[in-house]
Formats: C-alpha cells, structure tokens, sequence
C-alpha cells in the first residue's frame, strides 16, 4: 500500500489503457478493501490483456467463463462482465471524443482539484462524480456509481485528497 501510495495514488493519469484498468479496478473493489484488489491486479492484467480496451471488447462469453474460474482475481460475474462492457463503452467514447482522457478529464474541466483536508472530512462522492457517473452509466459503463467515481477521480489525479502534511500533497 505504501509503495502505491508513493508512486500512483493521486497523480495525474493521461492514458487510456491505464485509465481503463483503474476504473474496472475502482469498481471490482466495490465492497471490498483496495489492498485486496492490488494483490490481484497482475492476475487482472494478465487475464484483461493488460487492459487493452479494445483486446477486453473481444472477450467472448466462453472467455468469460473461464477468467470467472481463475482464483486469481474476484470472482464476481456482474464485475468481470462489467469490464468487457466497459471497454465496449470505451471504445464508443474514443470515437466521439478522440480518446478516454479527453473525455474523463473534462468532469474535472482538464485540471486537478486540490481538496487537501483531512481524513475525517473527505467525501465519499462529490457533484463531479455524481456527474461522472451518471454519463458513464448513459454510455453503458457498469460499476461505476458516484462512490466509485469519487475513488478513480483520486486514484488517476483528478482530485488531490492527500493531506497538506503529506509529500504527494505539493505533486
């Protein structure tokens, strides 16, 4: 935890593949402890094809089946569907908007929010990621809700929740 921490948690993320892989994480995390998510997230690499978008989108039922049988990651059905259906939903919004930075970045209208509080008043959701969740779950996205939003938002930078005291706080 301390090395994500460290090195990603929290700064600014403008690739597509990477965005991807953190919002299907965000989301396979839901009831579930993050640390829990990143001791798997090689498996979850090596099955999602490294969380190429358009690799995940070809994902057949069959394949389905058998990364639901792997011990190596959570196995829910409705999480490892949703990241088949979001990669289809990605693709879509490539289109429309040249790229999934483009698009994501623009709930934080392309730059980073500072929020620096403590950890007793940091939100679980905000307007921003109420508002993100309600695009991505028009555009098909699943497992996406306004709590999960929140999480990717400062997982990928768009929200600085490190605390002034903290090193990462000024990066």
């Amino acid at each position: 935890m301390i090395a994500y921490h460290d090195h990603e948690w929290g700064v600014p993320l403008h690739d597509d593949r990477a965005l991807f892989e953190l919002l299907c994480l965000e989301g396979a995390q839901a009831g579930l402890s993050w640390e829990t998510v990143l001791r798997k997230r090689d498996r979850y690499r090596s099955l999602f094809k490294n969380f190429d978008p358009a690799a995940v989108a070809r994902i057949t039922p069959a394949g389905v089946e058998k990364i639901l049988a792997d011990p190596g990651i959570i196995r829910n059905r409705a999480k490892v569907e949703s990241v088949v259906a979001n990669a289809k939903a990605l693709l879509k919004v490539r289109k429309e908007f040249g790229s999934f930075d483009g698009y994501i970045w623009g709930f934080a209208d392309g730059k980073r929010a500072t929020k620096r509080r403590s950890t007793a008043n940091i939100p679980s959701s905000t307007p921003e990621s109420e508002a993100m969740s309600r695009d991505l779950r028009a555009r098909g996205f699943r497992f996406v809700g306004p709590t999960i939003c929140y999480a990717f938002m400062q997982a990928v930078g768009m929200v600085n929740d490190h605390l002034a005291s903290c090193f990462r706080s000024r990066s």
